[in-house]
């Protein structure tokens, strides 16, 4: 499935199975903000893209995601490098999942975040 979003980020989904993701992005002027730190939008959609493409893999055929809700804590700035984000699933239900990421500069923890998500059939 063609992620147009991750594309226009210039992010890559570098290894995915069901649970499980690890997602990495380089830092460049474009996911900058007017004070040269990486948009803290830019480390919310590695998450958001993470989790999503961790949870993919455990739906059934006529089942998709979305987003109910994520909570996301930065602890440091990020003015270049590349970011990597490590997705886990930590709970599935039938109709929500609740995953975590940890967005990483080099071995340094820059950013977690936790979100559930809707798991629903798509209309016939």
């Amino acid at each position: 499935m063609v992620n147009h979003f991750a594309e226009l980020l210039a992010l890559k989904i570098d290894e995915q199975r069901a649970g499980y993701s690890r997602l990495s992005l380089v830092v460049a002027r474009q996911h900058l903000n007017p004070h040269g730190v990486a948009h803290g939008a830019v480390l919310y959609a590695l998450a958001d893209t993470g989790m999503g493409t961790a949870l993919y893999p455990t739906l059934a055929d006529g089942q998709i995601c979305a987003t109910i809700e994520i909570k996301i804590s930065y602890f440091k700035p990020v003015f270049g490098g590349q970011l990597v984000c490590t997705t886990e699933l930590l709970n599935r239900g039938k109709t929500v999942a609740n995953l975590e990421s940890r967005v990483y500069l080099d071995d340094q923890l820059v950013a977690a975040a936790n979100g559930n998500y809707a798991i629903f059939r798509t209309q016939p």
